[in-house]
């Protein structure tokens, strides 16, 4: 600090000295002539073709790239008609009922256990459109009769 300087004008002095300092050394590390990008350039100021990267690699490959022949698309074939299961045919009650063959023994879990395999293979979801109809008919009399057998348990 200087004799008859306040504070902080000795502040400002040292930062002006720091500030000259810094950019001598940036003039030191400095290369003349590499100002500009490093992108390069041809006569006429067009960039070359090779810069797209995908171009670049093919260039370096050797070879040129032969892509196969495109595969030719095989015929539309015609839609197969769905075929009817034949358990789906049978839809009156006393078909349904044969099939379930509910008993007076059965226990309220038996008949429950009845209901859920009957829809594994009839529920409506589980088969093609053209044939909701049938496996819906089949599975609301299904539901009705093992209802009736567990409401018949509860007497």
């Amino acid at each position: 600090m200087l004799v008859r300087q306040s504070l902080f004008q000795s502040v400002l002095d040292r930062l002006d000295t720091e500030e000259e300092i810094s950019e001598e050394e940036e003039a030191a590390h400095r290369i003349r002539g590499l100002n500009v990008s490093f992108v390069a350039t041809v006569l006429g100021g067009e960039t070359p073709a090779a810069q797209r990267p995908d171009e670049a690699y093919r260039d370096n490959l050797g070879d040129p790239i032969i892509e196969p022949p495109p595969e030719p698309e095989p015929a539309p074939k015609e839609p197969e008609l769905p075929v009817m299961p034949e358990h789906l045919a049978r839809t009156s009650r006393e078909e349904v009922a044969s099939e379930l063959a509910i008993t007076s023994d059965h226990t309220r879990e038996a008949l429950q256990e009845k209901r859920r395999s009957f829809a594994k293979a009839n529920h409506p979801d589980g088969v093609d459109a053209a044939f909701r109809e049938q496996a819906t008919a089949r599975m609301t009399l299904a539901n009705q009769l093992i209802d009736e057998a567990i409401r018949r348990l509860k007497r």
